[in-house]
């Protein structure tokens, strides 16, 4: 499973601003008052080419008859549990308080990792107001702040050391995550294709809390199917081990190489799914949409060429994805998904050769030429593939941060006209010659 680092800490001390400084984006909500971010919250990041996934556990309610065991002690219990690296994150501002003094009581038993953060350590004062911190009794104190970045890359360091890069396996398998929020049908596909009752099916969402690993042998193919548990609307995440059921489904997500999404084809495309979807371009994998229960749909009502039309409406500008319409139940194209999966796998490893990409893709910069840049012509020279899991392309031009996003689409839709990749993910870079 890929690195987990949660981020605890009673309110208002800065964990959802350290949260977004991680990421590289706003995604907790950073308010004066506490007890804001009400959902813990999660996303991946990266440092010095080592990647993990972060939880914002965020604050908890105030007002409850006993605000800490009620809160704070089953948050500190989840992240001991899940996490790999727990951040014990504190405010120099305030000093050391009883909420503090518990906590640590409580991440003093664990033999996981713990690091003391420190925040609003931002001038000699206060970084000597942060020596109080000490008391805790913990080994590791970093001081930071989370507005300025001060002090934060000292702590990632100590963070990436602890992320060992994972053995290649030993069969190098394909592996394919199946996911999805809860109830779209997901096991019930795994068991239809499997044929075998492998995971329990009930019309309880959220049966399934664990990714189960499966591995496919039949019809000569062969690959690791993975069914993670259904991932549901924040709004609706109430139980905190389903909460941590999601936290494995990203990590599924960070592991696979090419992530079915199921969707109920009776309530169609939803936000979630559009996170998720999200969340699967930005980690580079191979995607298939499955549009499940279509056996329950009216045809009358909906063609299977307007659904698709929608979707892909809603999937833009990433339109470039295979969609499925199956049906779990009656086993309507299951092996066909699988063979797709297999294309996109393909599509995700493709090399084209060096010879071949230049003279196809620099006559199409000759039919199209990018933009010039205050009176000066771009020229885009050479182009060249990098060895990645994931298409990777390096175009080399005399002014690289000019090229305007507009040209970058039209040179990602040229690839993929020109090229299969269907199903992947293109990433572009532009460098200096």
């Amino acid at each position: 499973m890929s690195f987990t680092v949660a981020i605890v800490g009673r309110p208002n001390v800065g964990k959802s601003t350290f949260f977004n400084r991680l990421i590289g984006r706003k995604k907790s909500i950073v308010d004066d008052i506490s007890g804001v971010t009400r959902d813990r919250i999660y996303d991946i990041a990266d440092w010095n080419g080592k990647t993990f996934t972060v939880i914002d556990t965020g604050g908890f309610v105030p007002g409850s008859a006993d605000v800490f065991e009620s809160g704070i002690r089953r948050q500190v219990e989840l992240a001991i549990s899940e996490a790999h690296c727990i951040l014990f994150m504190t405010d120099a501002m305030t000093g050391v308080t009883d909420l503090d003094m518990a906590m640590a009581e409580l991440l003093r038993k664990t033999r996981k990792p713990v690091f003391l953060v420190v925040n609003k350590v931002d001038n000699h004062n206060r970084q000597l107001l942060a020596q109080e911190m000490w008391s805790l009794g913990f080994k590791e104190l970093f001081c930071i702040s989370s507005i300025s970045g001060s002090g934060t890359g000292e702590l990632l360091d100590a963070i990436a050391a602890l992320v060992s890069t994972p053995p290649p396996d030993e069969i190098d398998l394909p592996r394919f995550a199946i996911i999805g929020q809860p109830n779209v049908g997901k096991s019930s596909f795994l068991n239809a294709l499997l044929g075998e009752e492998r995971n329990m099916v009930t019309e309880i969402a959220g049966t399934t809390r664990d990714p189960i690993h499966t591995t496919y042998r039949k019809f000569g193919k062969e690959f690791i199917l993975v069914d993670t548990a259904g991932i549901r609307k924040k709004s609706k995440v109430n139980e905190d081990l389903e909460f941590y059921s999601v936290i494995r489904a990203v990590r599924v997500i960070e592991e696979c190489d090419v992530c079915f999404l199921m969707i109920d084809a009776t309530l169609g495309i939803e936000s979630q799914d559009m996170e998720l979807v999200s969340l699967v371009i930005r980690r580079n994998k191979g995607l298939v949409v499955l549009v499940n229960k279509w056996d329950l749909v009216s045809k009358e009502t909906n063609t299977m060429r307007q659904f698709e039309t929608i979707l892909r409406a809603k999937l833009a500008p990433f339109t470039d994805v295979p969609i499925l319409f199956i049906s779990a139940l009656e086993k309507q194209r299951i092996y066909q998904a699988m063979e797709t999966g297999l294309e996109v796998y393909a599509n995700l490893r493709r090399e084209i050769k060096t010879s071949e990409l230049n003279e196809k893709m620099l006559e199409a910069i000759a039919k199209v030429p990018p933009p010039s840049y205050r009176n000066q012509l771009i020229k885009i020279k050479y182009v060249t593939q990098i060895k990645k899991e994931y298409p990777l392309f390096a175009f080399f031009t005399n002014h690289p941060d000019h090229i305007k996003g507009s040209y970058k689409h039209y040179l990602e839709n040229q690839l993929r006209a020109l090229f299969s990749f269907t199903g992947a993910p293109i990433r572009l870079l532009f460098k200096e010659k």
